[in-house]
């Protein structure tokens, strides 16, 4: 098989462009006699004359123009090629993979998603649905560039292998039903609510963080019934079985619960984002990372 070479080629190209081996010359930066060099070495590898003499001047034989017409293709992806690689490097395109909670999927992502679409369509984002133990392990392994977690789940600061970089403090809400005693009263505190059943997860962050925020009011939470999911807890505070802290950026709602917003000592969680040490450096990750943040 015929061995090719691009920049002996471009050499060509470019003497059938300017006409003369000096003009060529100036425009690749060289020397007349490297142009003639490298012109004598590719007409050897191709095994066909690509230059002949027209007085003082050289021109281009007829196996030079079937060389080059065949080859001027290769040249054209060589552009794309490219102009694709310097959108990369501005953080116009490419593919940044993130692994995001429930909660933050619709709050953070779904938004970053529709802004890089308008400002920036070369960036594609592959979402993946994971909590933080598995969003960490999937961050480690290479299988996705951004996890997004809460704080008090993501890995120390001092861990060499990510970079974490914060997001959002989320308030959190308490949700009543409608005919609560408490529904409408002004300035709603934690400790109003300190004699109330709470609905929460019986384990995992979301106890933790119920816990905490209560103890931190003054008083240890009575679990009145366990559940996980937002759908469960939001239907049982509607019929009245208890009440619930609820994230502001959790996407479910109901139109039998009353979301109470709490005073200036509100608990809040903190949402971050992290990467691989030193992908931060990556253009399209910090694009999706913009836009995450504008998100918030």
């Amino acid at each position: 098989m015929t061995e090719w070479d691009l920049r002996k080629l471009q050499i060509l190209r470019t003497l059938r462009e300017r006409g003369t081996v000096t003009a060529t010359a100036e425009a690749l930066h060289m020397t007349p006699s490297a142009v003639s060099q490298q012109l004598t070495n590719l007409a050897r590898q191709l095994g066909v004359p690509l230059l002949e003499a027209q007085g003082r001047r050289v021109r281009l034989t007829d196996a030079a123009r079937l060389v080059l017409r065949h080859t001027e293709p290769v040249f054209e992806q060589l552009e794309r090629a490219d102009a694709a690689l310097e959108s990369y490097a501005q953080g116009e395109a490419g593919e940044v993979r993130v692994g995001a909670f429930s909660t933050a999927v619709p709050a953070l992502v779904v938004p970053a998603v529709r802004s890089l679409r308008a400002t920036h369509p070369g960036v594609t984002v592959r979402v993946r649905e994971a909590e933080a133990a598995e969003a960490y392990d999937l961050l480690s392994a290479g299988e996705v560039d951004l996890a997004l977690s809460l704080a008090a789940e993501a890995p120390s600061a001092a861990d060499p292998r990510f970079t974490r970089l914060p997001l959002l403090a989320d308030p959190l809400d308490i949700a009543l039903p409608p005919s609560h005693p408490l529904a409408t009263t002004p300035a709603l505190t934690l400790t109003d609510l300190a004699a109330e059943p709470w609905i929460f997860g019986g384990s995992g962050p979301w106890s933790d963080i119920t816990r905490r925020a209560c103890e931190s009011a003054g008083f240890s939470p009575h679990q009145g019934h366990s559940a996980s999911g937002w759908t469960a807890i939001l239907a049982m505070v509607e019929a009245g079985m208890g009440v619930a802290l609820v994230p502001r950026m959790a996407a479910a709602r109901r139109e039998g619960v009353v979301m109470r917003e709490l005073g200036e000592d509100r608990p809040v969680r903190h949402v971050v984002a992290a990467v691989r040490k030193g992908a931060e450096a990556g253009a399209a990750v910090g694009r999706v990372l913009e836009a995450l943040q504008a998100a918030t």
